[in-house]
């Protein structure tokens, strides 16, 4: 009887065969899935956020059709939703445009030694030039994109700026105070840009009206049109995409990857023909993926009393992770050498912002963060947007009139309700709930003292002692 008693163990085991193999096949594909999607994620939220931009006739406020200069006149009110974390530092002068076919010439005029920076960055959000003060100087300059391929002759007085894909975003950012006069003056700047095609460059040139998508007339952030996408969805968009906005060379092993799950750059995404296992994995890995990626936050740079920041932003290389986690919490990122943004979702001793508390961020004298360009504070909600409140104050920065304490430091109170009258210069007003700290800093110093090479170190941020905030003294080591 002995034989039976080990023949049966052995059948069962034959038998959970195909059921171990096909377990092993769906997590390979829903591994693959996930990491296909963080690759394609930033091109995919380009991609949405342009939808949504040039979804207009003409241009209006924050948008424009494709090929128009959108020029921002104010900072962006709390309603503002189509970019994660934008700043009340700047105002921004923005373009997409298509250089798959034919360049196109951006003119800048003499900004007369204002500050200011003009990144343009590929379809998978990585900085392939960024002329602006730091790089080029503030005097008039005429540049022509290019895109994949192009060959050709340029005018006189133009520099050629090739685009690694056939979408090219401008996020101009010019410095302003905030003021009507300063306002006034940014736009004489913004209105003496131009951006044309190269065909019409030294010609009149009058751009054809935008045509409107009425699908796409929703207040839903771009985030959330994203995020909500299914795989297959996500995927298809993703195909369509590649083909005019390539992988680089060095995304040979990815793109190898991609075609276990049938995406294969310059073809159709078609789900049809896929097996079982790998459709699962597709329809699986978004939400996976959404994890990973905001689960990125601990690993995405540096920590530091409280505060994540990272020189690995605006230029990825094949860091995908960390170019997926940059597109979610802070799309149009700069390269570390223009500004780096510390960024906080929890005080000093790692207890997630609430507005039930108040805060304090004290800065020594002499220790406020050293740059060559400007630095802010800027509170956001949970979601990364600005915060409505009775001053319209969205952060305070190098700009700011600080009531200083009797020995010169500085207190920053970060709280819901006002600190008092004689504090609120100090004031960052908080939501009732959750919030996140965004630290810029443009054009960091490079020499001590320096956040890159750590010799100036962020404050951390604490609760206020009940008694008396202005004698907190939390300062940088």
């Amino acid at each position: 009887m002995r034989p039976e008693k080990t023949e049966q163990p052995a059948a069962d085991a034959e038998k959970d065969k195909p059921a171990a193999a096909t377990a092993a096949k769906e997590k390979e594909a829903l591994d693959t899935a996930i990491d296909a999607y963080i690759y394609a994620y930033p091109m995919v939220t380009v991609e949405m956020t342009r939808r949504v931009v040039t979804n207009m006739e003409k241009p209006e406020g924050t948008r424009g059709p494709m090929g128009y200069l959108i020029r921002l006149r104010s900072y962006p009110a709390p309603a503002f939703k189509d970019v994660t974390a934008p700043n009340a530092d700047t105002l921004y002068t923005s373009a997409f445009f298509d250089v798959s076919k034919e360049p196109w010439v951006l003119s800048i005029p003499d900004l007369k030694g204002r500050y200011a920076l003009f990144p343009m960055l590929s379809a998978w959000t990585d900085v392939f030039q960024v002329p602006g003060k730091r790089t080029t100087g503030t005097g008039a300059q005429k540049y022509a994109i290019t895109g994949p391929g192009w060959s050709g002759t340029l005018p006189a007085g133009v520099t050629e700026y090739k685009s690694p894909t056939g979408l090219v975003w401008l996020i101009g950012r010019i410095y302003c105070t905030g003021t009507p006069e300063d306002y006034k003056a940014v736009h004489a700047v913004q209105d003496q840009m131009s951006l044309v095609p190269l065909g019409s460059y030294g010609k009149a040139y009058k751009p054809e009206p935008g045509k409107v998508d009425p699908s796409l007339d929703s207040k839903e952030s771009v985030r959330d049109r994203v995020n909500g996408l299914d795989g297959n969805t996500f995927f298809k968009m993703f195909a369509d995409l590649l083909k005019t906005n390539p992988p680089a060379p060095d995304d040979a092993p990815m793109v190898a990857k991609l075609a276990k799950i049938g995406i294969v750059p310059g073809q159709d995404f078609d789900p049809s023909k896929l097996d079982s296992a790998v459709t699962k994995g597709i329809a699986d890995a978004p939400k996976a993926a959404h994890e990973k990626i905001m689960g990125h936050f601990k690993d995405a740079g540096t920590g530091e009393n409280g505060w994540t920041f990272t020189t690995k932003a605006g230029v990825y290389g094949t860091d995908y992770l960390q170019r997926a986690f940059v597109t979610a919490i802070g799309l149009g990122a700069n390269r570390p050498q223009d500004a780096i943004y510390p960024t906080s979702e929890a005080d000093a001793d790692s207890k997630p912002y609430s507005g039930a508390n108040k805060y304090v961020m004290h800065f020594n004298k002499g220790e406020m963060p050293p740059v060559d360009g400007f630095w802010s504070l800027t509170m956001y909600n949970g979601e990364y947007f600005f915060v409505e409140n009775p001053l319209n104050r969205y952060n305070v920065s190098s700009r700011s009139k600080f009531t200083p304490n009797p020995d010169g430091s500085a207190d920053v109170y970060i709280q819901n309700e006002s600190p008092g009258k004689d504090k609120e210069a100090n004031w960052l007003p908080a939501p009732k709930d959750k919030f996140v700290l965004m630290l810029r800093l443009y054009w960091p110093k490079e020499k001590p003292p320096s956040i890159i090479d750590g010799s100036w170190k962020i404050p951390p941020v604490r609760i206020a002692a009940p008694s008396d905030t202005t004698k907190e003294k939390t300062g940088t080591n």
